[in-house]
């Protein structure tokens, strides 16, 4: 492995760990202040995550491209921006990221580290929702101006906390990392899988729209 290979990875690590942490702890922070108000939890956690994703991507996208997202790997993968032989170091870091996050998230809050979800999120609507959730993502990262990348990425995650049903997940790394969270933000084991699933479809469905689109802003 080369040590450039090695600094990327780290920044995937990181700002995977980093965007966890965001929105676990907003969670937590949020549904303690916000004395039951479900839509106030909410709010909160979404403003969160949308300045916290906005400024990590800004940050470590010079060294990695700021994936922290499975589904954003594989996409570039296939569209050749990523090299096939790091896909898998990018998605074990997002990974191990995501987990040190909600442990990190746990530490501040002083709750157990080790924990599991108890929240159960699945049903028609949510899978539709993740599917939908991802590939509007998908196309804001392959179709949005280089330099606004960032500010679209959070602006679109902002709204899709409140127009999907599932909250917009989005990002496999973030339900794996989220299961071991039994807070605001968690999700249950059980509906990992079909979270997971619905995300890749969806990145999918962005890939083939984005090419019946023709080229966008970053193409080549």
């Amino acid at each position: 492995m080369t040590a450039e290979l090695r600094r990327r990875l780290f920044a995937e690590c990181l700002g995977t760990a980093l965007l966890l942490a965001v929105v676990i702890g907003s969670g937590v922070m949020a549904e303690r202040l916000a004395g039951g108000n479900a839509a106030l939890a909410l709010l909160a956690n979404t403003l969160a995550t949308v300045g916290g994703l906005y400024v990590l991507i800004e940050v470590l996208a010079p060294v990695s491209g700021a994936h922290f997202n499975p589904a954003v790997s594989l996409v570039m993968a296939v569209r050749g921006r990523l090299a096939a032989g790091a896909l898998a170091a990018y998605v074990a870091a997002q990974l191990l990221g995501a987990v040190l996050g909600a442990w990190l998230a746990h530490a501040m809050f002083d709750m157990s580290l080790l924990q599991f979800s108890a929240r159960p999120r699945g049903g028609t609507g949510q899978w539709v929702a993740e599917a939908v959730a991802t590939s509007g993502l998908l196309l804001v990262v392959l179709r949005a101006p280089a330099s606004r990348v960032a500010a679209m990425v959070a602006a679109y995650i902002g709204a899709a906390y409140w127009f999907t049903s599932s909250t917009a997940f989005a990002n496999p790394a973030a339900a794996f990392g989220r299961m071991f969270s039994d807070s605001f933000a968690g999700i249950a084991p059980a509906s990992v899988p079909g979270f997971v699933a619905a995300e890749l479809a969806g990145a999918a469905l962005a890939l083939a729209v984005h090419r019946g689109l023709g080229a966008g802003s970053r193409d080549d």
